[in-house]
């Protein structure tokens, strides 16, 4: 439980579909010496998980995450933009905050699943289980779901896939829950201001600061302030001075380059990806034809999946692409079904 308006509405369906439902809610990290606190976990977002816990008859328990999450989920953010990445913590903190270390916890309190508010749907088909999409395209998570396994997903329940977010809110307001009209909740809850330039300047010790930018020819156009200031297709804010718009087609971490170029540029039709999990289907062994997204809230592209390895893949898509961005996470589907995803780390 998160104090928001989805996992309430999701402990308060399942209350009424007869299960024996325990509130977890997750104590993470906040950046000392701030005045910010975790937005998944705020003083205000404890009191409202306590009040609906205690509205649906069913206990609460906080569960301090601080370390596993700074180690897991906070470090390597910082250390992925040291290097040129551009990382999606929502993907390390699904992987092994919410599906190892609380549902290690669920399960000793005696717990038989693992319910979370995630818009995603199950379907099971003999001993395999597929995970869908939500009825909700607007508010589909399956996409942050693709790092479950098949035992995770046999120990997962996702009481919101079949409702839309409209009726989700309609639920908690006619079961008068205090969370009704409670605001969205944001990426990067660790950072307080959302200012994720500010925050890695204050805990990152690796940075290697400033180098050249150059264009696609290889010619130089000024210099940057660190690679980690940059993603890929960004326009504004480059700090040089050109006759047309400029856009970063690149992060050169091996020689802390920033490469730029016009928008034609910013178009790629092939990406690499590693730590690929196959969360509905075995490994492929040969192309697969599928819908790839390559961000969390981009449209899906028509592309081949092509195996190199065990945990790698080739994607070509059927045309040029742009904002394919290494440390992001490229997802397959096939229709309604979430075959699997990786992260990725090159593109041509």
């Amino acid at each position: 439980m998160s104090g928001g308006v989805d996992s309430s509405v999701a402990a308060a369906l399942l209350v009424e579909q007869g299960y024996e439902v325990i509130g977890m809610m997750l104590r993470l990290w906040s950046e000392p010496g701030t005045a910010s606190v975790n937005r998944c976990c705020s003083p205000e977002a404890m009191a409202q998980a306590r009040r609906v816990s205690a509205q649906l008859g069913i206990p609460f328990y906080a569960v301090d995450a601080q370390d596993v999450f700074y180690n897991q989920v906070v470090e390597h953010f910082i250390d992925d933009y040291t290097q040129g990445v551009t990382p999606n913590p929502c993907l390390r903190c699904n992987r092994h905050i919410r599906w190892e270390f609380l549902l290690n916890h669920a399960i000793a309190f005696g717990a038989d699943f693992m319910a979370t508010g995630h818009y995603a749907r199950l379907r099971h088909e003999g001993s395999r289980i597929h995970l869908l999409k939500a009825v909700d395209k607007d508010k589909d998570q399956s996409y942050v779901l693709h790092v479950l396994n098949q035992e995770k997903l046999g120990k997962a329940i996702f009481p919101l896939g079949a409702y839309t977010k409209k009726e989700v809110r309609e639920i908690a307001s006619d079961i008068n829950l205090p969370v009704a009209d409670r605001p969205e909740s944001q990426d990067l809850c660790f950072i307080g201001d959302g200012d994720y330039r500010q925050f890695l300047e204050r805990n990152s010790t690796l940075g290697v600061g400033g180098g050249p930018i150059l264009n696609h020819s290889g010619e130089t156009l000024g210099t940057h302030s660190g690679l980690e200031n940059f993603t890929i297709g960004q326009r504004r804010g480059l700090g040089i001075s050109s006759p047309i718009p400029m856009y970063v087609l690149e992060k050169d971490s091996s020689t802390n380059t920033l490469i730029v170029g016009e928008q034609e540029l910013l178009g790629r039709d092939t990406l690499f990806a590693e730590n690929v999990n196959w969360v509905s289907i075995e490994s492929p062994k040969e192309a697969l034809p599928a819908k790839v997204k390559i961000r969390y809230k981009s449209s899906e592209e028509t592309a081949s999946v092509i195996p190199v390895d065990a945990e790698t893949v080739k994607v070509q898509f059927d045309s040029k692409i742009n904002g394919i961005t290494p440390g992001q996470a490229a997802v397959f589907y096939q229709d309604e079904i979430c075959l699997g995803g990786g992260i990725i780390y090159a593109s041509e």
